[in-house]
């Protein structure tokens, strides 16, 4: 067998054992700036929140924040587009820092191009966003690059370029369940063999338009939050930044070590836009998968870190979670919210509570819940109120619940702790459904179709650009869309269309499904429309009826409502290979048993925010043929499915997604792409030896190209240097079809998978992505000839 044979036999038959150590952790937050004071506050139930200086609250309920005083002065250089410093960065790379330098002599061992970054983030760079639209509002030429910066890929690649590392870097979006989201993401890559260190955690900051829209679901408490309490009123906000470095075992000293990451469990409560499952249920999913894949009984866990916002509906909630996940254990267990001391820190709080309980565990200590006035009948649980308490346990857990019914679950295990994480049970990946609209149609045919024709998007000075129009009948009543964004009525029609397709229409057959979306801008559509209000006229101008949207994972919780699909969703981002990002995700949790059936989505809309965005940064072709990239609508789903549950459904497979490999080269202080294709060259060579398949078995070749020359160059160099100076048959479909900006990889992985079903005699085909920041990312696809001749 060659080596790609050997190196895939050996990430799949031993990767997936292997066991995950915390190396090092970092943080900076209202108690302090670092993790030492997290802990030490969070220990004695030190209350940082405290009345806001930074923010401008005039007409919010409260005055009150966690927010950090502490200097960001940062060595590194990061982007900085007209001098504007965003304070999310800056608040990354803080606690980034602290764990980064922790994690030195791992760090060498694994060396840079094995270490990688997972950054979770609700509120991505929102405050640039902010800054570029009031800019733009005024009639004024914001900075070019200030734009890109409001994208959540934007601070992931700071942090790989401030430190130099060249592994995967991907963001999660998962609005409050983002950081222990991107925790267990890092952990499937150490597993997996697509890095063997990774820097993983997250970071919101404070901002009007923030609490602007919390004050507007009447959510805030003028108190300090009291989290599980009677008399608690609503949550604290809070900002910070939160890191573990996470690290292949055999990387880690075992003296270094300071607890084991055992498993995570993602759900989707597919129930309603803000509120969770009023029985808890969706979350007890979560859990209890965790439980499951650290191979953890729930009569172990001594502790568990709660969710803990102090809102009626949510501490009741997760009070059920927690008994139905851990059965008559849970009568003992201790629980505690951090929330209670440094406030929602949104898409950094699972960071920050894991460090926590990393400390908690090491410490043998459960910090209070602050603030605690007494029982609430609906919150029944040992909430360690006001003192902390002694533990015994080597098992603790860390919960995160969020907007869209994203709900994310770790499990943690002392250092001492010797037990390696259940054997998976792996299978093949395959296609069984997809969807694609777009403004050449709604099929992958339709697009074929476009794409054969080599009509380009026609010339237009103020911007190639290509917008459709989407009919959401039947597939959503008037009722359902009338809140709904156009992102997230294409999502939901898209993920209909490509389920119909693979068969499943029985509604108990969908119920475990899993829903992955991959988008690079976002809801920008509701992003503004939200943030003008406040603008125009502050707190007031805030439409609760909006705010919702304007998280990253709503269009993933909305298609989980609507169609029913509650197993694993998680959305993500990785600038323009956010679509294979999303694949690649996808592939891990199928493969490794946690979902049988996950539809991987992408989505990214064109409006005029997008266009001015792109003409100001000088990518925005004007005319065909002149070394820029038009952009377009697209929307792509496609079902990924163990072949196992193929066989068993009957469903004969359009093509198999054998492998993946994803690499950066980051410049630090800039957006760029990857000049010398350095990156893209380490990405193909990844997922060949993942898919146990030489370059030799690559007939098909599907690029990243799209018309911008020296991105495209740099991609040319990277193919050169994998196959040499014969190519594999090119398609580069968005050179004429349009940049689709997040969903390009997955677009191409649609137009090949319907070719290899075509040709299901026929050799491998590679699809590649680039984030134009320096990330790549490769995908393998095989045809399925034995499953197409014998009909599964």
């Amino acid at each position: 067998m060659d080596v790609y044979g050997q190196e895939r036999t050996m990430s799949q038959e031993n990767g997936s054992t292997v066991r995950v150590a915390v190396r090092a952790v970092g943080a900076v937050t209202a108690l302090g700036d670092d993790a030492d004071a997290l802990w030490t506050g969070a220990r004695s139930g030190r209350v940082g929140i405290r009345p806001v200086q930074r923010v401008d609250l005039t007409g919010v309920r409260t005055k009150l924040g966690g927010e950090v005083d502490a200097p960001l002065e940062s060595p590194h250089h990061f982007p900085q587009p007209g001098g504007y410093r965003d304070r999310v960065v800056e608040l990354a790379l803080r606690a980034a820092d602290e764990a980064v330098a922790a994690a030195g002599p791992a760090i060498r061992r694994a060396g840079a191009d094995r270490c990688g970054v997972v950054y979770g983030t609700c509120n991505a760079g929102l405050l640039s966003g902010r800054e570029w639209l009031a800019a733009v509002d005024r009639g004024e030429r914001p900075a070019p690059a200030l734009a890109p910066m409001s994208t959540p890929q934007a601070a992931a690649e700071a942090l790989a370029g401030a430190f130099g590392f060249g592994g995967p870097v991907v963001s999660v979006n998962t609005a409050c369940a983002s950081g222990a989201n991107a925790i267990g993401w890092a952990a499937d890559l150490i597993r997996s063999g697509q890095a063997d260190l990774v820097l993983a955690g997250g970071a919101d900051a404070l901002s009007d338009v923030l609490f602007a829209g919390f004050h507007s679901l009447e959510a805030l408490s003028a108190e300090p939050a009291r989290p599980y309490s009677q008399g608690r009123s609503g949550l604290s906000l809070g900002e910070g930044a939160a890191f573990l470095v996470l690290v292949r075992e055999d990387l880690a000293d075992q003296d270094d070590v300071l607890a084991w990451l055992g498993g995570y469990g993602l759900s989707g409560d597919g129930y309603h836009p803000t509120a969770p499952r009023p029985d808890g249920s969706g979350a007890a999913q979560a859990m209890a998968t965790a439980l499951r894949t650290a191979g953890v009984a729930a009569a172990e866990v001594g502790y568990v870190n709660g969710h803990g916002t102090g809102t009626d509906k949510n501490d009741p909630a997760e009070t059920l979670a927690i008994r139905t996940a851990l059965g008559p254990a849970a009568a003992d267990v201790l629980v505690s919210s951090t929330k209670s001391v440094i406030g929602h820190l949104l898409g950094a709080a699972g960071a920050a509570e894991a460090v926590v309980t990393v400390r908690a565990l090491e410490q043998q200590t459960a910090p209070p819940t602050a603030s605690y006035l007494g029982p609430d009948p609906a919150c029944d649980l040992d909430y360690v109120p006001l003192d902390a308490r002694p533990l015994d346990t080597r098992v603790a857990m860390s919960n995160n619940f969020a907007f869209g019914g994203s709900n994310a679950s770790l499990v943690l295990l002392r250092s001492d702790d010797e037990r390696r994480p259940p054997v998976p049970t792996l299978d093949d990946v395959v296609v069984t459904g997809q969807a694609l609209l777009g403004p050449f149609g709604d099929s992958v045919a339709a697009a074929l179709a476009a794409l054969d024709a080599g009509i380009p998007i026609p010339a237009d000075p103020q911007g190639r650009a290509a917008t459709m129009t989407v009919d959401p009948e039947p597939y959503l009543s008037r009722k359902a869309r009338r809140r709904m964004d156009r992102m997230t009525v294409t999502a939901v029609v898209t993920a209909a269309k490509a389920l119909a397709e693979a068969g499943y229409e029985d509604a108990t057959e969908r119920a475990g499904i899993g829903v992955i979306l991959g988008t690079s801008a976002g809801p920008v559509e509701s992003m503004a429309r939200f943030t003008r209000g406040v603008l125009a006229d502050g707190a007031s101008g805030a439409d609760p009826a909006v705010f919702p949207s304007t998280v990253y994972n709503q269009a993933a919780g909305q298609v989980a409502q609507q169609l029913g699909l509650y197993g694993p969703t998680s959305t993500v981002s990785a600038g323009h290979a956010s679509g294979a990002a999303a694949l690649a995700y996808g592939y891990e949790l199928v493969r490794t048993g946690r979902a049988d059936t996950i539809v991987c989505l992408a989505v990214d809309l064109i409006d005029d925010l997008v266009v001015r965005a792109y003409r100001d940064l000088g990518v925005l072709s004007l005319t065909p043929g002149d070394r820029r990239f038009a952009i377009t609508d697209t929307s792509v789903a496609i079902i990924l499915e163990r072949r196992e549950t193929a066989r068993r459904r009957g469903r004969r497979p359009l093509a198999e997604l054998a492998g993946y490999g994803s690499a950066s080269r980051v410049r630090a202080g800039g957006v760029s792409w990857d000049l010398d294709g350095d990156a893209s060259a380490r990405a193909i060579t990844q997922a060949l030896r993942d898919a146990g398949t030489a370059p030799a078995d690559i007939t098909r070749l599907w690029p990243a190209a799209a018309g911008l020359e020296p991105a495209d160059r740099g991609e040319r160099a990277g193919l050169g240097r994998v196959f040499g100076g014969e190519l594999p048959a090119l398609r580069t479909p968005k050179v004429i079809l349009g940049e689709p900006v997040g969903p390009g990889g997955a677009l191409s992985a649609a137009l090949a998978v319907a070719e290899l079903a075509g040709d299901p005699s026929g050799g491998a085909a590679l699809v590649h992505a680039t984030s134009l920041g320096g990330t790549a990312m490769s995908l393998v696809f095989r045809p399925c000839p034995g499953d197409n001749q014998e009909g599964v």
